[in-house]
């Protein structure tokens, strides 16, 4: 795993705003990658949905950016103990996607899966309702590939293990399926405010 400071700790201020356990990062965003950071250009790029869905997907570069525009303003945080405030990321809404294939009614969770072979389970309802997004840009600039660039999952009212980086495609399931940090001990679900870390937390 590639590591930053974004392990260690610091001290903490009371901040209102801060989920239990974190810590204000300010201007850092710390790079935590459980894969070496792939060579993937927005040409190689690709992103399906399929599963329980009526009409399976995939989307180029071009086609995924023809969708509607949509953007997230607001904060993000890390299970490592890091916030980001005010933070601003470009892209569309999984809504969007969702509207084109038609998840079955018996939809009720998703695995997302990265180019590089890394998943992550959510539910659903945490993918709907502009809650996510397929992230392209980050403060008005293109993503970083250190940061998931070209295209990362984003599901920012949950731990940003769940906005997995270099996203490829969201697949709908009748029932729950552990990622891989999941099968590693993290929670299934991952809400900041209950400081769901870990499973049992």
């Amino acid at each position: 795993m590639n590591v930053t400071r974004g392990f260690t700790g610091r001290a903490r201020v009371h901040n209102p705003g801060l989920p239990p356990g974190q810590y204000d990062a300010g201007e850092d965003w710390p790079v935590l990658s459980a894969e070496v950071t792939p060579e993937l250009t927005p040409a190689d790029w690709s992103f399906r949905v399929d599963g329980l869905v009526e009409r399976p997907r995939s989307w180029d570069w071009e086609q995924a950016h023809a969708l509607p525009a949509s953007e997230y303003r607001g904060d993000i945080h890390c299970v490592t103990s890091w916030s980001k405030f005010g933070v601003r990321f470009g892209g569309v809404s999984l809504d969007a996607f969702f509207n084109v294939v038609r998840p079955h009614v018996s939809a009720t969770h998703a695995v997302a899966y990265s180019h590089t072979g890394y998943t992550t389970n959510l539910p659903l309802a945490d993918l709907t309702g502009g809650r996510a997004w397929i992230a392209f840009e980050y403060e008005g600039k293109p993503l970083d590939p250190e940061h998931g660039g070209p295209a990362r999952l984003l599901v920012p009212h949950l731990y940003f293990w769940k906005s997995a980086k270099w996203i490829a495609g969201i697949r709908l399931l009748d029932h729950d399926e552990p990622g891989f940090w999941e099968q590693n001990g993290y929670h299934a679900r991952g809400n900041p405010w209950e400081e769901q870390r870990y499973s049992g937390d």
